[in-house]
């Protein structure tokens, strides 16, 4: 438990810097969809490399309000993240504020399935507040690409 806690903190103070400021305009679902079909659409066209520097830019093009793309390889590393300080790191272990294994169950998602829809709770760098996030990926190229959106309390 104090891993996880420890884990948790860790996430939401790396990613309060970059969204300083914000505004605390909520993305929809639909836009996380639309921009994780965008970012697929971008590595089709651009390759690896060029994509996980453009999603990992912010702001950059797939940055909108507090929606923000990322990708993880099949065992949890994020490839491609807004926060510099979550790249490379395998996160197979990372939990919600429930406690549930976020990446651990995206992946088995994955074995059986090319998208899903996901709900944890996790820290909203644009209200400063831990948040109920519904999150869509969708698996290509071996890859997961995800967006969530926060939702209203």
């Amino acid at each position: 438990m104090y891993r996880f806690t420890m884990l948790l903190a860790a996430v939401a103070v790396s990613l309060a810097p970059f969204n300083a400021g914000a505004s605390a305009e909520r993305g929809s679902e639909a836009e996380a969809l639309t921009m994780v079909k965008k970012a697929i659409a971008f590595y089709d066209k651009n390759g690896r490399e060029k994509t996980f520097a453009e999603l990992s830019h912010n702001p950059g093009p797939f940055v909108h309000n507090d929606l923000y793309v990322t990708v993880n390889d099949m065992n949890g590393t994020s490839l491609a993240h807004i926060n510099p300080k979550m790249m490379g790191k395998n996160l197979i272990d990372l939990r919600d504020a429930d406690g549930k294994y976020i990446q651990r169950e995206r992946i088995e998602a994955a074995r059986s399935q090319t998208t899903g829809w996901q709900d944890y709770k996790f820290y909203n760098p644009a209200t400063k507040k831990i948040e109920a996030k519904h999150t869509f990926w969708e698996k290509h190229d071996n890859l997961l690409f995800a967006c969530g959106a926060y939702k209203p309390e």
